[in-house]
């Protein structure tokens, strides 16, 4: 390679490097890596002497093949300090080209004789050995040689692939001057190279055509001098007269290519679909050049093959006989025929027991080497696996299950051993700021279960390995001897070494990408075949990661939306049970395993010791479902807080689910999906009637558990689904026994493919069916015998044991529309504090009923009622049958009225008005452990 000149390339980092300094910049990567790898071998930059091998073969096929493009190369650099060198596989030159001839005689022998290896390991970083590492054009300038002798050299160098197998068998090196570098010259690098493979590629046609004709020679033989009973040697082509269409030539030819690969005789029949067979026979066969190949013929009767036939292949079956179990080996017949005889009508091996009797047709199907039948098996088994692929990688938007299954598709038909280090925000469903800093080993597969690799778990890769080669380049990297990837051994020796000492010796680091994101980095380990990983066996790991990659970034994908939508709904639904006395209340909320819905439940404290109890469902599951559902939940409180009844607050949401679906679905260019509805459950339960009011949209009935353990669904009116518009609803009106069970859920509990719908409320009423049972024992039992295993719907459970005020805490009076008798009320009132011991509520108490009983006696109609109630507050309620609302002002200084209203406000811890079909109630709470509130008091002895 050398030519003279000034040194060049990165020389102070260089300098830096050898001393132990770190290098920000400045280096390549690869030479970067070089370098390491130089170090950990102990090269020395002084060192001179290289190995030289005196067998290389100087007439190889690959010296055949590149003769020509030598020295058309040659001619173009004639006179220049250009030089072409041309390497094996191992980096040892074969020939060398130079522009002046004279050149070759002033430089070293080991820079002009063929013979002298340039692998990295004996020679540092240079051209040839750098590309055989990094198996692409490399260019190497100057100073990035790690040894001294070449720093005023520049080289390009690439490998020589065989096309058929994708293995490397050459390098091809250009050597020249810093000056001569031009744009075009990789250009001119790569072109020289495919013409070297191509005409690798017509050298292997020029063989399989010698053994062709030596077959058709063979041929002509036995029509000559062989019995006549043998009939005609035509083509398979031929066959079709008899009954062949193409995809049975297609299927013989299949059998046919792996006979080739099994290199020895072998008679095997084979099944085609249309119930006949045809019987292959494969033979040696060799050229007048001497080359070596196998001829497959196929013997044809026309009839369908005996059923007792047991030596047989059939369609779409495993391996031929020939190659695993023949009667006649792998190697030979069992006459002893010698290797290399062309094959006569004597010389074929005979018929398998049950074939069909020879002398009907014979055609030729394939003739071929063995390498190459074996290379076309490969490449047809690997086709296979990538089909297999593309339905077995990414069937559940996980990402850990997709690793696994790409893991299980690799081994053992690529790969005896499989890791797979993902990001852990790639887990979560982020992407990754830093995928190096914070790997997760996803996957250990193997084909033992004590696999010698780092278990599942967090990893930490280091620079220099050909795992952290490959998340810093992105392309996949190629390591066919472990023993040789002296960094990798160098970072953590014990560790390496316990991998070596089970077999392993192959490795295929391979990045997850997709869509331009680095999700992580899969390792194919090789141990129980010998042969190293090649770059077609490479190219299958880079696709089936590819194809991985992809389902692993929509399941993440997936999993970020899935997780923010849940976030989402679970910030959207109640947090906690308010406190109330009407029922005691238990809840689950279950999460649909393929995407989060629209089910919420909420509980409602409402005036009168009465409680709301609601579950809901929106149609649809995503951040879509769970906004809308928030938006319901917000307004059902809302419209409850309002103290309407069951069927006028779905008709509220109803109207509302209908404006929402028109604002959204108007915009065409949203790309909003639209709401296509929801259904709804709302009770309201009173605890001092006993007395449940109920309504439902399209939602499925409760379950109502007597005090016994019997198990109804009350019949109520079903009323249409959320969001048709315009549709009434109805409600009934249930009286609950004292400690009776409410159940409330969504269709998610009891609707599954895999089981009818009776079924699950058979299950569900035999799950309540126990008396005495805790609503929170009784919320875990029916998850656990009812809901599904994998939940396809979200599922809402609410379960509430009623309870009942006792009748000695409420206080009721009749009034007439007389003002006289508030005084009385009053009296009342306070006697009947004082029999509850609450003597302290008594003065507050006695003022807000004056003031609400006067309002009612004045400006509403009878009947007038008044009741108290002591529960967790006290409570007044003024009830009376006008429908007109009292409103809360602010008198002026010189109004004598209007400050009932105000003063009731102030004493009570919440007031409010509540409509119903007979009239109006007003009523305050007061809490128990309140204290008077000194501030007023003196206005109120003023009042009075």
């Amino acid at each position: 390679m050398g030519a003279t000149g000034e040194q060049i390339g990165p020389a102070r980092s260089r300098e830096r490097f050898l001393v132990g300094e770190p290098i920000a910049d400045g280096v390549r990567s690869p030479i970067l890596d070089s370098w390491q790898r130089c170090q950990s071998l102990g090269l020395s930059p002084d060192q001179t002497d290289l190995p030289y091998r005196d067998d290389f073969d100087p007439d190889s096929r690959l010296v055949h093949a590149a003769q020509p493009v030598l020295d058309q190369l040659a001619s173009r650099f004639a006179g220049s300090q250009m030089n072409v060198s041309l390497a094996d596989g191992n980096g040892t030159v074969l020939q060398r080209r130079f522009g002046e001839p004279t050149l070759a005689r002033s430089l070293p022998p080991i820079q002009s004789v063929p013979g002298f290896v340039f692998a990295e390991r004996f020679a540092g970083t240079n051209g040839i050995g750098l590309a055989l590492t990094e198996r692409h054009l490399v260019q190497v300038y100057g100073a990035e040689h790690f040894a001294e002798r070449s720093q005023s050299n520049a080289c390009s160098a690439i490998p020589i692939r065989d096309q058929l197998s994708g293995h490397i068998v050459g390098v091809l090196c250009f050597g020249y001057p810093h000056g001569y570098e031009h744009p075009a010259l990789p250009v001119l690098v790569r072109r020289a190279a495919e013409s070297i493979e191509r005409r690798l590629m017509e050298q292997r046609s020029e063989r399989e055509r010698a053994l062709l004709r030596a077959y058709l020679d063979a041929g002509h033989l036995a029509r000559n001098g062989a019995d006549p009973g043998q009939g005609p040697m035509i083509g398979l082509e031929q066959l079709g007269d008899s009954g062949l269409d193409l995809h049975d030539q297609m299927i013989l030819k299949e059998k046919a290519t792996e006979l080739i690969s099994s290199t020895g005789r072998a008679a095997v029949e084979v099944f085609l679909p249309h119930g006949r067979g045809v019987t292959l026979l494969s033979s040696p066969v060799t050229s007048r050049s001497g080359v070596e190949g196998i001829v497959v013929e196929a013997v044809f009767t026309g009839e369908p093959p005996p059923e007792h036939h047991h030596l047989s292949v059939a369609t779409g079956a495993g391996p031929p006989h020939g190659a695993h179990g023949s009667p006649y080996g792998a190697h030979g017949s069992p006459h002893g025929s010698p290797h290399g005889t062309p094959p006569g009508p004597s010389d074929a091996a005979p018929p398998a027991r049950g074939a069909p009797a020879p002398g009907k047709v014979r055609g030729l199907v394939l003739v071929g080497e063995p390498e190459v039948g074996k290379y076309a098996v490969a490449a047809r088994r690997r086709l296979e696996l990538l089909a297999e692929a593309s339905t077995r990688i990414g069937t559940t938007l996980d990402v850990t299950r997709t690793a696994w299954e790409l893991a299980e598709m690799a081994v053992p038909r690529l790969a005896d051993y499989v890791t797979i280090d993902v990001p852990e925000a790639v887990l979560r469903g982020e992407e990754s700021a830093d995928p190096r800093s914070e790997l997760h080993r996803t996957v250990v597969h193997g084909i033992r279960e004590d696999c010698p690799f780092y278990p599942v778990g967090r990893v930490e890769l280091r620079a220099g390995t050909p795992h952290m080669r490959c998340l810093d380049s992105g392309q996949a990297v190629l390591e066919p001897d472990l023993r040789e990837a002296v960094g990798w051994i160098g970072q953590e020796p014990e560790h390496a070494q316990g991998i070596l000492s089970r077999g392993v010796h192959s490795l295929v680091s391979v990045p997850l990408l997709a869509r331009g994101v680095l999700l992580g980095i899969a390792s194919f380990y090789r141990s129980q075949d010998p042969a190293p990983f090649g770059e077609d066996d490479s190219w299958l790991a880079q696709e089936l990661a590819a194809r991985a990659a992809l389902c692993i970034d929509n399941a993440r994908r997936y999993t970020r939306e899935h997780t923010l939508a849940l976030a989402l709904q679970e910030s959207l639904l109640p947090h906690g049970v308010p406190e109330q006395g009407a029922v005691e209340v238990a809840h689950r909320y279950l999460p649909a395993e393929s995407g989060v819905g629209g089910d919420w439940f909420d509980v409602i404290p409402l005036s009168g010791t009465r409680v709301a109890l609601l579950v809901g469902d929106v149609v649809g599951h995503g951040l879509h479902a769970a906004a809308t559902m928030g938006r319901l939940r917000t307004a059902a409180r809302n419209f409850a807080e309002l103290e309407l009844a069951p069927d006028e607050l779905l008709t509220h949401l109803d109207n509302l689910l209908v404006r929402l679906d028109r604002e959204e679905g108007g915009d065409n260019d949203s790309g909003s999906t639209g709401i296509v509805g929801a259904t709804c459950l709302y009770a309201v339960y009173d605890p001092t009637s006993r007395l449940c009011t109920m309504a439902r949209a399209g939602h499925p009935p409760p379950a109502l558990v007597h005090p016994g353990g019997r198990v109804t669904f009350p019949e109520l009116p079903a009323g249409p689904p959320l969001g048709l518009g315009g549709l009434p609803f109805e409600t009934a009106e249930i009286e609950l026994p004292e400690g009776s069970t409410l159940v409330l859920y969504t269709d998610g509990l009891i609707e599954d493919r895999e089981r009818d719908l009776d079924v699950a409320l058979d299950q569900l009423s035999r799950t309540l069916a126990e008396p005495d049972r805790s609503p929170e024992d009784t919320c875990q039992a029916v998850i656990d015998a009812v809901a599904p295993k994998h939940p396809a719907d979200d599922i809402a459970l609410l379960v509430a044991r009623t309870r009942t005020v006792p009748a000695d805490r409420i206080a009721t009076w009749n009034v007439s529309a007389d003002p006289s008798l508030v005084a009385g009320v009053r009296a009342a009132a306070t006697r009947q504090l004082a029999d509850w011991g609450l003597d302290e509520l008594a003065f507050a108490a006695e003022l807000m009923l004056s003031e609400l009983v006067t309002n009612a006696v004045r400006y509403g109609t009878e009947p007038i009622q008044v009741r108290l109630v002591h529960d967790r507050s006290l409570i007044c309620e003024v009830a009376d049958g006008s429908n007109t609302a009292p409103h809360l002002r602010r008198a002026a200084t010189t109004e004598e009225g209007g400050r009932g209203l105000f003063l009731v406000a102030q004493l009570a811890h919440a007031w409010g008005t509540r409509y119903t079909t007979h009239g109006k109630v007003i009523w305050a709470e007061c809490a128990l452990d309140a204290a008077w509130r000194p501030t007023y008091r003196p206005y109120l002895h003023c009042r009075q």
